[in-house]
């Protein structure tokens, strides 16, 4: 039949069907292996030592760290963090996004450039910024203790220094994505009739699901294992604004290796638990 494909005609090379590179075997078997010794001495070695030290005195005394009314209370205030700071830096990071990849303003760049600052910038001046602005000493802290209102050393200040740290992590997973998608579903959308939320609903949240998943988890794994700039602002009230980093700095600092170390597995296995997810949504969108 005119314009029919012969059943056995060759297709195009796939990149499982060719080489990557010529190297030898041997080159490929060391650069393997010496990328797994890496690994291992850096990240799966301290994470055994981690949980063998936690588990060193017993069962009885890591449990006895992890039900501590400190620890219970640390662990609390870092959900309750991760809970307000994950949602808001979503909807901030999709609305960057979108801002920066489907419309041209003068200014674009020096947005850009603010939404990447928190990497540059250490989280110890992270929190340092928000002290001197709404510290007893800062900008608005003669308003602030007038009115009793209390933003460091209190949950709105660890909070504000979170979201400070964490809110690229969002944007910037998403950004790549959809300037390589373009905006010709978006202009076709419109077309057709579409509205602004209709097109976003319909159109651009379901091309950038897997994206938006990607970064809310990194958002919410920074959140909380975040040390620096809460450490700043937190006070290290015992019980009221230590996070579970700072309890384990704290436990520590006071030579109880053995439940600094059991607090430390429990964020351990929150970080885990959160790569393990990330694992299950890339395996899911692979198929």
């Amino acid at each position: 039949m005119a314009g029919t494909v012969p059943m056995h005609a060759p297709g195009p090379k796939t990149a499982a069907s060719s080489p990557a590179t010529n190297e030898s075997p041997v080159v490929k078997w060391v650069l393997i292996a010496a990328a797994g010794l890496v690994l291992l001495w850096l990240i799966a070695l301290p994470l055994i030592v981690v949980l063998t030290e936690a588990l060193k005195r017993g069962w009885e005394v890591y449990w006895a760290a992890l039900s501590d009314p400190d620890a219970a209370s640390a662990l609390r205030l870092t959900l309750l963090v991760a809970a307000i700071t994950v949602p808001l830096n979503t909807v901030f990071g999709v609305i960057a996004a979108w801002a920066v990849t489907k419309f041209r303003f003068r200014g674009k760049g020096f947005l850009v450039t603010l939404i990447d600052l928190p990497f540059a910038v250490s989280p110890v001046i992270g929190g340092l910024i928000f002290v001197l602005v709404f510290g007893s000493h800062g900008w608005f802290g003669p308003w602030l203790s007038e009115n009793d209102i209390k933003i460091v050393f209190a949950l709105p200040g660890i909070v504000l220094a979170t979201l400070f740290i964490t809110f690229p992590f969002v944007a910037r997973e998403l950004i790549p994505l959809m300037e390589d998608q373009g905006t010709q579903e978006e202009e076709a959308a419109i077309t057709l009739g579409a509205r602004g939320w209709q097109i976003f609903f319909r159109v651009t949240l379901p091309n950038i699901k897997w994206g938006l998943l990607y970064g809310i988890i990194l958002c919410n794994a920074r959140a909380m294992g975040e040390f620096g700039a809460v450490s700043v602002v937190s006070g290290h009230i015992r019980g009221k604004t230590n996070t579970l980093p700072l309890h384990v700095e704290i436990l520590y600092n006071e030579y109880q290796f053995s439940a600094s170390f059991a607090v430390a597995s429990l964020l351990l296995l929150l970080a885990l638990a959160t790569m393990l997810i990330k694992s299950w949504l890339l395996r899911k969108n692979a198929h």
